[in-house]
């Protein structure tokens, strides 16, 4: 892969990213689960909703020190990428559908799954580094020897409740994401991942073995038994 098209491969899927969490957000059926605590820190603040992401990222990048967590330089453009394009996001949805219906809400709902899967794809695919989260759940992964699936359980459970308790949206939405993003997460990666970049057909097999466990992380930063995590 040549990195022009890494470039522009993690910026549009990014940007992708951030278009589909405001698709979500503006469906009213529930968030992805760290967007119903930003949703949640928002109405309690009044901060605008990128501000309170880019806070967030700050603080679980904090927490790979300890877990020895190494960013990349896809890491760092999450950050700025999606904490500087989600509220252009939030409000482009809000102006092309101003006050959605059920059906509008459910097919915005639906679509931000969809997209938010194929956007994962395609920036965990270029393998510059995992996002802030997704860091964070593969540290305490390589750090604890748990399961992806327990470990990004308990994240994912931890911060709906506290986001719900702070009055964000908790709907079917959410449940749909957790169950349906690793699914298609796992049929689009081979788009994203060609044969002909170093370490692409590992990069498949490990993000299509995650999927089944339900996750989205870069678990190519997670190393089987008798591997070591691959250098950024």
């Amino acid at each position: 892969m040549s990195p022009f098209r890494r470039t522009v491969q993690l910026f549009l899927g990014l940007l992708g990213y951030s278009l589909s969490m405001a698709m979500l957000l503006h469906a009213g059926q529930g968030g992805m689960p760290w967007d119903v605590l930003h949703q949640g820190i928002v109405e309690r603040t009044g901060l605008p909703f990128g501000v309170v992401v880019v806070a967030l990222s700050a603080l679980a990048l904090l927490a790979w020190i300890p877990l020895r967590q190494r960013p990349g330089i896809g890491t760092l453009a999450n950050v700025v990428v999606i904490g500087v394009t989600i509220d252009p996001a939030i409000a482009l949805v809000e102006r092309v559908v101003p006050s959605p219906g059920t059906v509008a809400g459910v097919a915005l709902a639906l679509g931000g799954v969809v997209l938010n899967g194929v956007a994962t794809s395609a920036y965990l695919g270029v393998r510059l580094g995992p996002g802030p989260r997704d860091g964070l759940m593969t540290g305490l992964v390589a750090r604890t020897g748990r399961s992806v699936r327990l470990v990004r359980t308990l994240i994912e459970v931890v911060v709906v409740s506290l986001g719900w308790a702070l009055g964000g949206t908790l709907g079917w939405a959410t449940l749909a994401y957790a169950v349906g993003v690793g699914p298609i997460v796992q049929a689009t990666a081979r788009w994203f991942a060609p044969r002909d970049q170093p370490g692409g057909r590992r990069a498949r097999r490990a993000t299509a073995v995650a999927t089944d466990d339900r996750t989205t992380a870069d678990v190519a930063t997670v190393p089987r038994a008798g591997e070591t995590a691959p250098a950024r």
